[in-house]
């Protein structure tokens, strides 16, 4: 074969086997990380596991919060001897701190005091965020979004 019919065979069958390759490869999945503020947060998540492990039977934890007035409310059996939620109202803040990035801390209604921690929320998307505690970093929350809280009706 010369030179040229081999370079002509080469420019068109190289472009035919780049193609044939991209074609059989997985299409990879684009994760789209949302940035840290009560917009991006509000509305209702359901506690998911608590550092890696799922919860245990019975054991539900719900979280609605409102972007407006930075308010909360949570219905939770964690503390609770029945499978009535405990409910509890507060407010809520997100700052940015140069080291930990998002930080969410709050306070409860009637003079219950602050949250037990500061959380760094990270890796939030439309459907999912974690929280790891700023004072512990082995004290981690992983959190999905919900449509509804089956107890928000009862109020």
């Amino acid at each position: 074969m010369n030179t040229i019919v081999r370079r002509i065979l080469l420019c068109i069958l190289f472009p035919a086997a780049l193609m044939a390759v991209s074609c059989t490869e997985e299409p990879v999945e684009v994760i789209e990380y949302l940035d840290v503020n009560s917009n991006t947060i509000s509305g209702n998540w359901q506690l998911d596991s608590w550092n890696g492990s799922a919860l245990a039977e019975g054991t539900k934890m719900y979280i609605k919060f409102v972007r407006n007035d930075q308010t909360y409310q949570m219905w939770q059996t964690m503390d609770s001897f029945s499978d009535i939620p405990h409910y509890v109202t507060g407010e809520f803040n997100i700052t940015t701190d140069p080291m930990n990035g998002a930080v969410i801390n709050g306070k409860y209604d009637n003079d219950e005091g602050l949250w037990q921690h500061s959380y760094m929320v990270k890796d939030l998307t439309a459907t999912e965020m974690t929280w790891i505690a700023v004072d512990d970093p082995n004290f981690i929350q992983h959190f999905v979004r919900v449509d509804s809280i089956p107890y928000d009706s009862e109020i």
